[in-house]
């Protein structure tokens, strides 16, 4: 009964809440002990979050169930302003979102361990009103005498990707302080895109390029971890994510590169952790997210002038780079019952100004966070954990390249910017 309410709890809030993360489009971390101390876990074992962070901690993790939940908070504005007519500002209405998250680790022998991980793994959201522009002076996107949004489409503007992941995980001690594990990943993600109406003169496909409603893919890949206690006080930890493959957003296949194909990067991993006191423990992660394997997002948003037409192998995407991500916590047992974290997570920003234009609608732009977090250790032995973050606004200016749709050059200077909040609670049984 308790796994039932569990899943049927994962269903309804992963179908009805998305999110826009926080390194890119990934979360910061993953479990409120990792995202109460910057998100730094790839050498932590104190939850059944392996399968997020790396499968081979689960090794170590005992027996246990934690259920959680973030009340996640992104704040995005962008805005236009030397193109006269074409100016704007606005603000993303969606701001309040739920991601769940649950893991559960049971040790089939004092060597191997099998769990399962479902979480959200990511995703991007924006809702920006219309009526922000003369229809008339934007040639094929919204009727002529009805208002149009900021990218001269009809109705509102922004698109909505919730991914969701489940990791059966396995992992084994290959000795008594170092173990393997492998966490096969089955993904799944929906999405729409509303507003787009303008860039139909652009698509190789106008009949999938917007306000198509939700389109769903499933994809798969797998995660592999290291993790080992080099001495009484140092654990490290390494883990790699392949490349998850996804089938086509055929409902968009006139939007994302190589018609609709929107994959989840391949991505890795390293991490150590340093029990300096019995109280107090430092925990440092590297991670690097390869946006560049996923032409959707990585293709520069001026491909639309080679011409490529959007849909295309090498049409227009996102233009994100390739980023870097450093994780830093510390954990402090202030008592037998309460222990206290902090954490700092500070990744590089993926967009530049070439191509602040489509990413109005994906403003992935945060690059530092602070955090804080305990755990509360009840009677039963079971725990109550929270975790808060705040993600630091930042903005990138560009040049606009609206105008370069109807044959002029670009012109006139767009900026987005974005801060982020977040609040989670974790329940955790030990068994």
């Amino acid at each position: 009964m308790k796994f039932t309410r569990v899943f049927a709890f994962m269903a309804l809030a992963g179908l009805t809440g998305s999110a826009f993360a926080t390194n890119g489009y990934f979360s910061h971390g993953y479990g409120m002990k990792a995202k109460g101390m910057g998100g730094a876990a790839t050498a932590s074992y104190d939850d059944a979050f392996s399968g997020a962070n790396n499968p081979a901690a689960a090794a170590f993790v005992g027996n246990r169930l934690d259920l959680g939940a973030d009340l996640f908070s992104p704040r995005r504005e962008a805005s236009r302003t030397g193109l006269g007519p074409f100016d704007f500002s606005a603000d993303s209405d969606s701001k309040y979102f739920i991601i769940p998250e649950f893991g559960y680790n049971r040790m089939v022998n004092s060597n191997l361990a099998m769990g399962i991980t479902v979480y959200g793994n990511g995703g991007m959201n924006t809702d920006y009103p219309g009526g922000q522009l003369d229809a008339g002076m934007c040639a094929g996107g919204a009727p002529n005498g009805m208002p149009a949004n900021a990218l001269c489409g009809a109705g509102s503007l922004g698109v909505d990707l919730m991914q969701l992941i489940i990791a059966p995980t396995a992992a084994y001690k290959i000795a008594p302080n170092h173990s393997l594990g492998i966490s096969p990943l089955l993904g799944y993600q929906r999405f729409k895109a509303e507003g787009l109406h303008a860039f139909g003169a652009a698509t190789m496909d106008a009949g999938n390029l917007t306000n198509r409603g939700y389109d769903d893919s499933f994809g798969y890949g797998v995660r592999i971890g290291y993790m080992g206690k080099i001495t009484p006080t140092i654990t490290i930890g390494a883990a790699y994510a392949s490349k998850m493959q996804f089938e086509e957003f055929s409902k968009y296949s006139g939007l994302f590169a190589e018609q609709g194909d929107f994959d989840i990067p391949e991505n890795y991993n390293l991490g150590v952790a340093w029990q300096a006191t019995p109280v107090l423990k430092l925990a440092l992660d590297y991670q690097r997210i390869n946006y560049s394997s996923v032409a959707s997002v990585s293709n520069p948003s001026t491909n639309a002038f080679i011409p490529a037409p959007l849909g295309a192998d090498n049409g227009p995407g996102f233009g994100w780079s390739d980023i870097d991500v450093w994780k830093l916590g510390v954990e402090y047992k202030y008592s037998g019952n309460l222990t206290l974290r902090a954490g700092y997570n500070h990744g590089d920003n993926p967009v530049t100004a070439r191509d602040v234009t489509f990413n109005i609608l994906a403003p992935g732009i945060i690059k530092d966070h602070a955090t804080l977090g305990f755990t509360y250790t009840l009677a039963s032995g079971n725990e109550l954990t929270v975790s808060y973050m705040h993600a630091f606004k930042n903005d990138v200016t560009g040049t606009s390249i609206l105008p370069a749709f109807s044959g002029n050059p670009p012109s006139g200077t767009e900026k987005i910017d974005m801060y982020q909040n977040s609040l989670g609670v974790q329940y955790s049984w030990k068994m």
